[in-house]
Order: structure tokens, then sequence, then C-alpha cells
């Protein structure tokens, strides 16, 4: 497929059509084909999550970490208490070996979800 079929190819269809065929695409685990599908989504209705989040874990499992690590920090930017993307980009950049910075997120994603840890009385 040539550059202008493959783009047109992945980006043919309504966004509801678009959305599913990157699902069954990640679903498939071609992540790479997820990502080109949602790249144009995410551009359209940049405000949405749900097409974002898809597309950081399809850069995620595809190891294209610093373009996982761009789209994670537009939702924690919009939506700091989306817990799930904090524990993401934690994930992600522990796997770019910035563990420090990691961390943060991490404790912060766990803090959302409820896991606090259980605090003795003291003596």
């Amino acid at each position: 497929m040539n550059t202008t079929q493959d783009t047109t190819y992945y980006a043919h269809g309504t966004p509801a059509e678009r959305w599913e065929r990157a699902q069954l695409f990640f679903d498939a685990k071609d992540y790479a084909a997820a990502a080109r599908v949602l790249v144009g989504l995410v551009e359209e209705v940049p405000e949405q999550t749900g097409p974002r989040l898809l597309l950081a874990r399809s850069y995620y499992h595809s190891a294209q970490l610093r373009r996982a690590e761009g789209e994670l920090r537009t939702i924690v930017e919009r939506d700091p208490v989306e817990h799930y993307a904090r524990l993401m980009l934690g994930r992600t950049l522990q796997r770019q070996n910035r563990h420090e910075e990691a961390e943060s997120h991490l404790r912060i994603a766990s803090a959302l979800a409820g896991d606090f840890e259980e605090r003795r009385p003291g003596p």
C-alpha cells in the first residue's frame, strides 16, 4: 500500500466506525495499526479521553514510549484525577528508566484508586 492508500484506509469511515476498527486492531494486538487509526480520531475529537487513552496504550504496547508519554500527559493535564492515565504514565516512565519521576504518578494513581497503605496506630 502506498502512503495515500494507507492513510485513506485508516481514516475511512465515521468516527464510530474508526473507533470500532481501532479497538479491533488493539484486541488483535496490532497496536501500530490501532495507533494509525486513532491518531486521526484524536485529532478530530481531542477533548475525548477514550480515544486518546487507547492511543496511549497502543503506543505503550508498540514501544513508542515517548508518544505514549505525550498522550498520557495531555490526559493528566486535562483531568488530574484520571487514575488509569496516571498509572499508565507511571509505567511508561518506568519503562524509560525514569523511576523517580514515575514514582509520584504511581503514588497518585494508587491514592486515586483508593489503595491506601494501612496505618498502624502509634505506640
